[in-house]
């Protein structure tokens, strides 16, 4: 008699059991870059906000309370990426500080923050050197 063509049950199986085990290394460690890749773009944000705030200085002598498109009174022309939450916490003419957050980011438990200027250190934004984001 003789044997028909094709693979046999324990090939399928074994093929599913390798598939599973890639999968299983695969998946956590995509996690994890689209982790970093969230936290990239909150520091970029900062890093960005903090280029517009010194702009924004040069011009008028003061750092700007608020962010926007375009450019208002106590306004620098600023816009967040896409799902970052920036919040300007202080500013006035010795220095400011800020936050970002993002629902992606550690389950959105966490934020990235940044200060300038020496009364800022220590502000509710988690960032422990002047000029350098930082993230929780």
């Amino acid at each position: 008699m003789a044997r028909g063509r094709g693979f046999t049950l324990i090939e399928l199986l074994i093929v599913l059991v390798v598939i599973g085990v890639l999968a299983a290394i695969a998946i956590p460690k995509y996690a994890n870059t689209k982790e970093k890749a969230v936290r990239s773009s909150m520091v970029t944000d900062l890093r960005n906000l903090a280029t517009a705030q010194e702009a924004f200085f040069a011009d008028s002598s003061k750092y700007a309370a608020a962010y926007g498109t375009t450019v208002g009174a106590g306004q620098t022309p600023f816009t967040p990426s896409k799902a970052n939450a920036v919040k300007i916490v202080s500013a006035d003419g010795t220095g400011w500080a800020a936050t970002v957050t993002n629902p992606n980011y550690k389950s959105g438990a966490s934020s990235c923050g940044i200060y300038a200027g020496p009364a800022f250190a220590g502000s509710a934004t988690g960032a422990l050197v002047e000029h350098v984001p930082d993230c929780q």
